[in-house]
Formats: structure tokens, C-alpha cells, sequence
């Protein structure tokens, strides 16, 4: 039997526990696409079934996905971009948006410490990324 892979990195979503079941999907697609977008080499090869038909490629290494109250969801962010970490972050505003354009303009109008998140996504070495999810319940 194969050993598990170790990573060295550790890719992380938190998102905030109170939000409905299709807001926890959503929020999570799109805050997992800020990290694929701006970490081309966490992207594998494209996939192929037995017959031939070919499949977009995914993440090489697991995403974990966590939850958390605001206030475990406002330290996580603060400790990221502490670190120096670049996330994505995804605010209440934009479950009233429409598009890309008024996204960017929701999150631009509120200061960073004023931002409404309801989840954040991540990716860095595997210790700091563990310390700044502390707190967070891997999500269920």
C-alpha cells in the first residue's frame, strides 16, 4: 500500500459557521479559484478516463475547509495577512452582487477591518497555515 503524501504546503478555506448550505458551496468555489489562479503549481495534469475522454485538471493536494464563528474567521484573516500571506476573501456583500466589477467595488468601499467575511481561502507553508486556522473546526 502506497504512503500517504506529506505536504509541505497546506491549502485552507475558512468560512463562517452560520451561513446556509448553498452559501457554503459558493463561497467555497469561488475563494478555492483566487488560490488556483494565482498558484499555477498547485495545479495537477488534466485527467483522462479509460476511454479517452479528457477532464479538466484540479488541486495536486487536498483543500481543507474549515468553520468558525466572526471572530475566529477576523483572526484567521488578521494572522494571514500578518504573516504575509495573500488570501481571498469573500464578504456578505457579495451574496448581493451580480459580477465581477461590482465584487471588486463591494470589498474596495469597506476598510479591512470593517470587511463583513463570511470566508477566506489560503495557501502557504504548513505550519503557518495551521497556526493561523487555530481555532477553526475542520468543517463536517
Amino acid at each position: 500500500m502506497a504512503q500517504p503524501v506529506r505536504f509541505a504546503t497546506k491549502i485552507a478555506v475558512v468560512l463562517r459557521d452560520d451561513l446556509q448550505t448553498w452559501q457554503r458551496l459558493n463561497v467555497t468555489a469561488f475563494l478555492v479559484s483566487g488560490v488556483a489562479g494565482t498558484v499555477p503549481e498547485l495545479i495537477g495534469e488534466p485527467y483522462e478516463d479509460a476511454d479517452g475522454t479528457g477532464y479538466l485538471p484540479m488541486f495536486r493536494q487536498p483543500v481543507l475547509v474549515f468553520a468558525g464563528d466572526r471572530d475566529v474567521l477576523a483572526s484567521a484573516h488578521r494572522r494571514a495577512l500578518d504573516r504575509g500571506l495573500r488570501i481571498s476573501v469573500f464578504t456578505d456583500d457579495l451574496f448581493r452582487t451580480g459580477n465581477d466589477d461590482d465584487n471588486r467595488a463591494a470589498v474596495r468601499a469597506v476598510p479591512r477591518e470593517k470587511l463583513d467575511l463570511v470566508g477566506i481561502a489560503l495557501h502557504g507553508p504548513r505550519n503557518a497555515v495551521d497556526k493561523i486556522v487555530k481555532g477553526a473546526e475542520l468543517h463536517h
